[in-house]
């Protein structure tokens, strides 16, 4: 599943590739299960329009034009985008089609049609509609005190609500409360001043080492509890191994089940 280092991975190649260019035509696939407009209105709207920025909020991306009317795009369980000119290479699962006036097209990919498409005419009136908190890249400690406050439920749960830090997934929300060395069924009126603020700053933490790796799993630092699920290679080490203990203190990484969700930790150092 795209989570935010993916999405703002796409964010930025849209950005290098797919602004200022006149848009002609727009295809969907699949307009009743994937789009959330009137197809009609939706090509109406967008035909003559271009790309002039874009933006993202959590797993949300927005690509605005210069009349208004901004895309919306949530990527489901396995979105994607592309750019590219020849009709033989269109990629097997592009679901929406954006043809621009240099002949290039830049597309929506899905294989399993979990994302959705849809117009707004505003990033603030959405996130508004949507109860969207702050992003979480961007996320202070001020802003995650509010969100945390009187909450008696673990906190692994409640990162991953989207009013209170919305771009962390399941994996990220390991990661963070792994490099926090913060149990993830604490419950959250537990924190004090100085673990909240520690929360903050590696949720920013990391999520900017993962969009510097682009998500690449195995380019992420040695020390980062992800390698212990082995989605990837892990990085050399001196035992084949060593990605499945705890880089700090050695332990075997432990999974439970947390909120309904897997959850990879360190049953010494997280407290």
């Amino acid at each position: 599943m795209p989570e935010l280092p993916e999405v703002e991975t796409y964010r930025r190649f849209i950005d290098e590739t797919s602004l200022f260019q006149p848009i002609t035509e727009v295809e969907v696939q699949d307009p009743k299960r994937q789009l959330q407009v009137d197809l009609d209105d939706f090509r109406r709207t967008l035909r003559g329009e271009q790309f002039t920025q874009t933006a993202r909020i959590g797993k949300q991306l927005f690509l605005e034009t210069a009349r208004g009317p901004i895309v919306t795009m949530h990527f489901g369980m396995t979105g994607d985008v592309a750019y590219y000119k020849d009709e033989a290479d269109t990629p097997r699962f592009a679901r929406a089609i954006f043809h621009f006036e240099n002949g290039f097209k830049f597309a929506f990919l899905d294989s399993r049609k979990f994302g959705r498409l849809g117009l707004t005419q505003s990033v603030a009136a959405f996130r508004l509609q949507k109860k969207l908190g702050p992003d979480a890249l961007t996320l202070s400690t001020e802003e995650l005190t509010q969100g945390l406050a009187r909450k008696k439920s673990a906190i692994k749960p409640l990162l991953l609500d989207q009013r209170i830090a919305p771009g962390v997934g399941n994996w990220i929300a390991d990661e963070v409360l792994f490099q926090a060395q913060l149990e993830p069924e604490r419950p959250a009126d537990s924190l004090q001043p100085a673990e909240v603020d520690r929360l903050a700053t590696c949720i920013r933490e990391v999520l900017e080492t993962a969009i510097a790796a682009e998500a690449i799993y195995r380019d992420f630092p040695s020390h980062y509890l992800i390698h212990a699920r082995e989605w990837d290679e892990a990085p050399a080490s001196a035992t084949k191994d060593a990605h499945l203990h705890c880089p700090r203190c050695q332990t075997l990484i432990q999974k439970k089940y947390v909120g309904g969700r897997a959850t990879y930790f360190c049953p010494n150092c997280q407290v």
